[in-house]
């Protein structure tokens, strides 16, 4: 990489960006194998007593583990500034994440004495990957120039999602079978002897994403400079608590980081919300079992991994504010659509419903289903690029720790009331739909306040 000469600065070479750049890759399998695509929807399916609470209680977990986050975030991100050093933290948090998610092989179907351990454990990964996703987040400004931090962060989404594709087509192929069948979805054996009577192929997704961020994180460690010691622990949680009262103090004065932090807090909450329960919905509304869950996966992530590169593009051409807005639209229209999709009708409009037992994806209202979900993967991962780039623009580089944490925080503060809700709603109504409507009020709400930014 070259210096910036315009901040007379140096910048590490370019092993030290792409070791970085491999933390997505190394973490994004929770997201696309625990949180959406398999294991959430297995729990919703096969652990809890029926889909509706499966959701339910999901949601439930969510939110306890997004108010932990939110109500330490800032914390310790301000406590890592006045500490100077962000592996330390990384590491810490990242054996969390490799716990917990290991753990979550014990949730066997139809027992539903293991789902209290089984959320703990959900719970603990959960806070595991995002406290690690902050410190991480926070090294950015020291590896490439201003100019490039678009492109750095769409780069880093884009490769998340790589990496969340391969696992997808790892489990689907080659350890997830249909208990039907007895077959993957390209037609073998699952590998290591799993049962699909059990459905470890299903619950292999927790030691798999464990394993997989132990070695794709290895790199960040070896090759990414750290931010240079500052302190002992002990004054930096003094010195760190004072300055993030100093900056929750300033907050006021800084009316577009403000308004850019309520915003995050809004429109964060119903992205977290819709990709937590789009494959537990799909589940619910068409039926679709891991495979065709994990096949719907694989399509948005591909769609995701284009839209986060051209997103990182954009991001330094028109600016991230842009990007947030249009990213934002578009997911409006398309959860206002998804509600509108049932088995047997696309916007009311009646279509032949799936033929059981036919091919993958045959219904038209399933391969709509799949053309919105397309959309709203292109949307999610320049967003949320996009969103941590305009912190950075935003934010005094001397605390962009704290102000990740309180960037974190306003993305987890209220994360648990979209998952809650959802959560609450589709207890109260026995209606899935019903749950997931109210993400279209934070979508609105969340643009709404975006106009106010001045970047």
């Amino acid at each position: 990489m070259q210096a910036d000469t315009g901040h007379a600065k140096a910048y590490p070479g370019r092993a030290a960006v792409v070791s970085w750049i491999f933390f997505d890759w190394a973490a994004q399998p929770y997201f696309t194998l625990i949180t959406t695509f398999v294991f959430a929807p297995y729990f919703a399916a096969f652990v809890a007593p029926d889909p509706a609470s499966g959701q339910a209680l999901w949601g439930f977990a969510t939110a306890a583990a997004g108010l932990a986050i939110a109500l330490l975030s800032p914390v310790l991100g301000a406590i890592a500034d006045a500490s100077g050093r962000r592996k330390p933290w990384i590491a810490g948090f990242g054996a969390l994440l490799v716990i917990g998610a290991s753990a979550m092989w014990i949730g066997k179907p139809g027992n539903p004495d293991v789902i209290p351990a089984l959320l703990l454990a959900y719970a603990i990964a959960s806070v595991g990957v995002e406290f690690a996703t902050v410190f991480n987040n926070a090294m950015m400004p020291t590896l490439v120039p201003p100019d490039k931090i678009g492109r750095l962060s769409g780069t880093g989404w884009a490769t998340g999602y790589v990496g969340g594709i391969l696992s997808l087509v790892l489990v689907l192929g080659f350890l997830a079978a249909n208990a039907a069948t007895g077959r993957t979805l390209f037609g073998l054996t699952p590998l290591f002897g799993l049962d699909p009577v059990t459905h470890a192929g299903d619950r292999i997704t927790g030691p798999l994403t464990g394993l997989w961020f132990v070695i794709f994180v290895a790199p960040l460690f070896l090759f990414t400079p750290d931010y240079p010691a500052k302190r002992p622990i002990r004054e930096a949680l003094g010195e760190g608590l004072r300055e993030l009262r100093g900056s929750l103090a300033s907050l006021p004065q800084q009316k577009s980081m403000a308004r850019f932090l309520l915003a995050n807090m809004i429109y964060t909450d119903g992205l977290i919300s819709l990709f937590a329960f789009g494959g537990i919905y799909a589940a619910g509304t068409f039926g679709w079992d891991t495979i065709r869950i994990g096949s719907f996966g694989i399509i948005l992530a591909i769609a995701g991994t284009f839209g986060a590169w051209l997103g990182g593009k954009l991001d330094d051409a028109l600016g991230p504010k842009r990007v947030i807005a249009g990213s934002l639209s578009i997911l409006l229209l398309a959860v206002i659509v998804i509600l509108t999709v049932n088995k047997d009708s696309i916007l009311f409009i009646p279509v032949a419903p799936p033929v059981p037992g036919g091919p993958l994806f045959a219904g038209a209202a399933e391969r709509a289903y799949i053309v919105l979900g397309c959309l709203i993967g292109a949307a999610g991962g320049p967003m949320q690029a996009a969103s941590r780039t305009l912190l950075i623009r935003l934010a005094p580089k001397d605390r962009i720790g704290q102000y990740f944490g309180l960037f974190a925080l306003t993305g987890k503060v209220t994360s648990f009331i979209g998952p809650l809700l959802i959560g609450a709603i589709t207890a109260a109504t026995a209606s899935q739909k019903a749950g997931m409507a109210v993400l279209v009020v934070f979508f609105l709400l969340g643009l709404a306040l975006l106009a106010r930014v001045r970047a």
